[in-house]
């Protein structure tokens, strides 16, 4: 569904305190822009245990400007698949969790990720200014670009006299894009806890939001056979990577036969020498779904194209699953997205919406109940690729944003509560 604005109401006015704190943000506006720009320069790769232990310390030095309580929770290690079919341990940076009035009648729970996708031996390493104005660094807009915005706009609502209303928690993670398997805990947690969601991945470059997220599910298929010599003793041997083979199509073929359900065959590891049958080979694929019934679909046809590799000296084992469950646009969505684009009216800011087949912690809050907004970050495009960019103007923008949102939510204007009872 894409939301077009037509027919929209009038804009309100916005309150004069309200002003007074937007005019704010204007002024720090440069200083939000700097902050992001240093982060940048950390590189921070979901496996750079050092580059994300440095970017967490200065997170936390950013964090303590705010009330409430700053925790630093290591992250227990994740088991992934190797190439020879072992399962190994893999470390995690920390999470950050900061604590404001958990007691107050309106929850707010705020999730980012300061993990990026660019290796610790990228050349990638700092933001240049476009010909265009537009800046282009690594993890600029996705999403140290959208941190400092959500900092920015939570440090500007502190002054307002309202803030007392309005609680929150804010976690930032350093999985988010090797599918927070770590911290989906945590998300779970904290998204039981909170009436509204605010996750501050990059927005679209025109301004808009994602609407409903397709469901996500990251693969790995280890499949064992009988290693024997090619020429003297070929029968005996059980062909691991042709009973892949015979997988990768089966798989292959689930595509095109449910709207919205996609199946992405990214790689097979298996194989040696040319004159040995091989007895192993791995399988690893994404898929994506749009919403619970497709999901269990995909899950019964994923079981039925496994069975198609085991036999006779064959084993075929599976590893990983759904990470992340489907966001569809119900009713408690649509009443908050369309808050947001009144809010966006307010500051002259028109806000639209679009599915999306892409994943983020949105979906994780979803699951735990949580109406969410998970696109409030900084404006910009070409994420995960050294053209990733952000537009400058739009921190203070963004900030903005998130801010009237946390001043009407605690004037009650938005009705948190009501939007928590509607995803039941």
């Amino acid at each position: 569904m894409t939301n077009d604005n037509h027919g929209a109401r009038a804009a309100r006015p916005v309150e004069a305190e309200d002003r007074f704190m937007l005019d704010r943000l204007a002024r720090d506006g440069a200083a939000l822009v700097e902050r992001a720009t240093t982060w940048c320069g950390v590189n921070s790769g979901s496996r750079n245990l050092e580059g994300l232990a440095t970017q967490a310390g200065l997170l936390v030095e950013a964090l303590e400007v705010l009330p409430g309580e700053v925790t630093r929770s290591p992250l227990d290690p994740t088991l992934e698949v190797a190439a020879d079919g072992a399962e190994r341990r893999q470390a995690n940076g920390e999470a950050l969790l900061l604590t404001v009035r958990s007691h107050a009648p309106v929850q707010v729970i705020l999730t980012g990720h300061y993990d990026t996708v660019f290796p610790a031996d990228t050349a990638f390493r700092r933001v240049v200014a476009r010909d265009d104005g537009a800046l282009n660094g690594p993890g600029i807009a996705d999403m140290k670009g959208g941190i400092s915005v959500m900092l920015g706009a939570l440090a500007a609502f502190e002054r307002h006299s309202l803030a007392h209303a309005v609680g929150y928690r804010v976690l930032l993670s350093p999985d988010e894009e090797t599918g927070s398997i770590a911290s989906a805990p945590l998300l779970a947690k904290i998204g039981r806890l909170g009436h509204v969601g605010m996750t501050y991945e990059p927005a679209m470059d025109h301004g808009g939001l994602a609407g409903a997220r397709k469901g996500s599910g990251n693969f790995h298929i280890v499949v064992r056979g009988r290693a024997a010599h090619a020429g003297r003793d070929f029968d005996k041997g059980r062909n691991a990577v042709v009973a892949a083979m015979a997988i990768g199509q089966a798989l292959a073929a689930l595509n095109g036969r449910r709207e919205g359900v996609t199946v992405d065959l990214a790689k097979i590891d298996g194989g040696g020498a040319l004159n040995i049958v091989p007895d192993l080979a791995v399988i690893r694929f994404n898929a994506r779904f749009p919403d619970a019934a497709a999901q269990a679909w995909l899950e019964a046809g994923i079981d039925e194209a496994l069975e198609i590799g085991r036999g006779e000296g064959l084993s075929v084992e599976r590893h990983g699953g759904v990470t992340r469950p489907a966001k569809p646009l119900n009713p408690a969505q649509e009443r908050l997205l369309n808050a947001v684009r009144e809010t966006g009216a307010m500051l002259g800011q028109p806000i639209a919406w679009k599915a999306s087949g892409g994943v983020c912690e949105g979906n994780n809050l979803f699951a735990a109940g949580l109406p969410n907004v998970d696109t409030l970050g900084v404006r910009g495009g070409d994420i995960h690729s050294p053209a990733e960019f952000a537009r400058p103007e739009s921190f203070v923008e963004r900030a903005q944003l998130s801010a009237l949102l946390l001043a009407r939510l605690a004037r009650g204007e938005i009705d948190a509560p009501a939007l928590r009872a509607a995803m039941t």
